[in-house]
């Protein structure tokens, strides 16, 4: 794997983190760091395959690229451009979501529930963690239903958060019948 950085017309392919931080260092407004440098390491470390950009100042940024290319010439015709694996176990879940595959779902919501509060008469929001197990086409069909299931069973002023964000997790449990 191979990084690409950018800072205005300035830009290089480099093979290491230490290649990257040498050519960053040569860019006086970049000012380089000791913080700045463990970032830069911590991101090359991980499996994030995003490019990261940087803030210098406002509206000033240097870029940097994961990629497979070997050459700048094949990482400009982009020759070396990641495609998405469908293997469930590394596909993010909002890939999955739309996925068709019937049977059994099991779905995980974080919502906010509205309830009284017995003493005082007030209605307040709780953080409410609901599970359920259903038939389903995709996940987005497992999302639906656990939402009409709730919604008619909870005051209508409970906020329910969106399929694709963090608060709902899905996993197909198996074929059913």
């Amino acid at each position: 794997m191979n990084l690409y950085l950018r800072y205005f017309d300035k830009e290089v392919l480099v093979s290491n983190v230490d290649e990257a931080i040498d050519f960053l260092s040569g860019i006086d407004e970049i000012g380089m760091n000791e913080m700045l440098e463990k970032d830069i390491r911590d991101y090359v470390a991980s499996e994030v395959f995003y490019p990261k950009r940087y803030k210098i100042r406002q509206r000033v940024y240097f870029i940097i690229i994961k990629t497979d290319a070997k050459t700048m010439e094949d990482f400009k015709n982009k020759k070396a451009v990641r495609s998405i694996d469908i293997n469930h176990t590394t596909t993010p879940a909002i890939v999955r979501l739309n996925e068709e595959r019937f049977g059994w779902y099991e779905g995980t919501i974080d919502f906010k529930r509205v309830l009284m509060v017995p003493g005082t008469g007030k209605f307040q929001y709780r953080d409410t963690h609901f599970v359920a197990c259903c038939k389903a086409y995709s996940g987005m069909d497992c999302y639906n239903r656990i939402v009409d299931h709730l919604s008619q069973r909870v005051d209508p002023r409970s906020q329910f958060p969106s399929a694709k964000g963090k608060n709902f997790k899905f996993r197909y449990v198996g074929d059913c019948k």
